[in-house]
């Protein structure tokens, strides 16, 4: 059985804080495709911007730590 990965900002897939990147490892997808994903999403989302989502997330996601990889 695997280890189950943690939801934490990612310190190795980080552009700005690392959410999108911390995201893709948790579901096991590539960064640049989450990326995408939320940038379309964003886009088409007129009730929430998406930047108010990053900015929850990035104040509620742990930061990784260097446990986190092992």
């Amino acid at each position: 059985m695997g280890k189950l990965a943690k939801l934490h900002r990612s310190q190795n897939s980080r552009m700005i804080a690392g959410v999108m990147g911390g995201i893709a490892e948790y579901v096991g997808w590539s960064p640049t495709w989450v990326r995408l994903l939320f940038v379309i999403i964003s886009t088409l989302s007129a009730a929430v911007p998406g930047i108010l989502i990053y900015v929850i997330l990035w104040i509620v996601m742990p930061k990784a730590s260097n446990q986190s990889y092992q």
